[in-house]
């Protein structure tokens, strides 16, 4: 009778324990969540160019999601393997010898590859999980001569998953949309995507947002160029759902007023009718992508990608040609006085990322 008194009081203490640490943590990402303003805020650039308006001629595209630096081919990833509760074998975060191979990959691209507009996802700023390497800083550095806009996504003073490990916490997220250019933007707007996570996931996800850049151009209309991440760990794509309909209206809108619009990132889908398990059909099971429906986007805009190189890898182990998942969700769309020349992914063996380059080219049709 003894022990089980004993053992009564030490499960009741444990709970109560538990109880509290929940309460904690809750509590603390409640009062301290980032709610950012809904619509549209103008951002000001933190680097200029010299260059503008855009000329009449082919115009190059990149987009990449580098993955913040920390999800690289060695890397597997604790939140696609185990979840929220605790790590396992996986990684919560990446060691920061490959951290700083995964930057340093990233930073040669973009110095190495002749570029007019960069789209970055996943940039951080300030995070324990890249150990608070400041990359927009350092990719500004190696596009000199380069506008460049962040907008962030991401602000959490303390992740704290996997829950049952708070002494491997994720911990301090900073990260958001890189932007860089040739030419100077006339204006530059962070617009909040609308759709929430469910409570309390949504203290402790992204706040995602699209950045939008005005550009004057030589036939005298603008070059509206869009960087977007749109949500993930969204079954059913429903938050996706609320979110496209509010960058398909905001890009209507601008070429309704007769300018040219691009809009490309990580869109967490696959294109219109692209099979989702096209590169690995046998390695499918228990993942799932969907589609942007077909009719989605008014006829004649066009998605733009290269349907013979995966752009994403799933992370449930580090990466092995042939044994891995792969898909296609980062892409191109643009509107139909946009005539797209070619479109290329950049196959890198996930080096450097989970996910990889594609580049573009366009002409705007006069």
């Amino acid at each position: 009778m003894f022990n089980n008194r004993l053992f009564r009081r030490l499960s009741g203490a444990l709970i109560s324990l538990l109880a509290l640490y929940f309460i904690g943590i809750f509590a603390h990402g409640y009062f301290n969540d980032w709610d950012p303003a809904e619509g549209a805020t103008s951002l000001s650039p933190t680097q200029v160019s010299s260059q503008s308006p855009v000329p009449d001629s082919t115009l190059t595209f990149l987009i990449w999601n580098v993955g913040f630096g920390g999800l690289g081919a060695e890397s597997d990833f604790f939140f696609d393997d185990q979840g929220m509760w605790y790590s396992g074998s996986s990684m919560v975060r990446c060691p920061k010898p490959l951290v700083e191979k995964n930057i340093q990959g990233a930073l040669d691209l973009l110095k190495n590859a002749p570029t007019d507009f960069i789209l970055l996802q996943e940039v951080d700023e300030a995070s324990d999980r890249s150990y608070n390497i400041r990359q927009y800083d350092a990719y500004c550095q190696v596009l000199p001569g380069f506008s460049a806009t962040y907008a962030e996504n991401y602000h959490c003073d303390r992740v704290p998953i996997p829950l049952l490990e708070p002494w491997n916490a994720y911990g301090k997220v900073r990260s958001g949309l890189g932007s860089f250019s040739r030419y100077q933007p006339s204006e530059v707007l962070r617009h909040q995507l609308p759709g929430k996570y469910p409570m309390p996931d949504r203290i402790f996800q992204l706040d995602r947002c699209a950045a939008l850049h005005r550009f004057k151009t030589a036939t005298g209309k603008d070059l509206v160029v869009i960087n977007l991440h749109n949500a993930a760990y969204d079954p059913g794509d429903k938050i996706k759902a609320i979110q496209l309909p509010y960058l398909r209206d905001l890009a209507v809108a601008e070429y309704q007023k007769g300018n040219y619009v691009v809009l490309g990132g990580d869109w967490n889908q696959c294109p219109p009718h692209f099979r989702f398990d096209q590169f690995t059909p046998d390695l499918s099971k228990g993942y799932q992508q969907g589609n942007i429906p077909d009719d989605f986007f008014p006829e004649n805009w066009v998605y733009a990608y290269d349907p013979t190189v995966p752009s994403n890898r799933k992370c449930r182990n580090p990466y092995k040609k042939g044994e891995t998942f792969e898909t296609l969700i980062d892409y191109f769309l643009v509107s139909p006085n946009v005539q797209v020349k070619k479109v290329r992914g950049i196959d890198q063996g996930f080096q450097f990322s989970d996910h990889q380059p594609v580049r573009m080219e366009v002409v705007l049709r006069k």
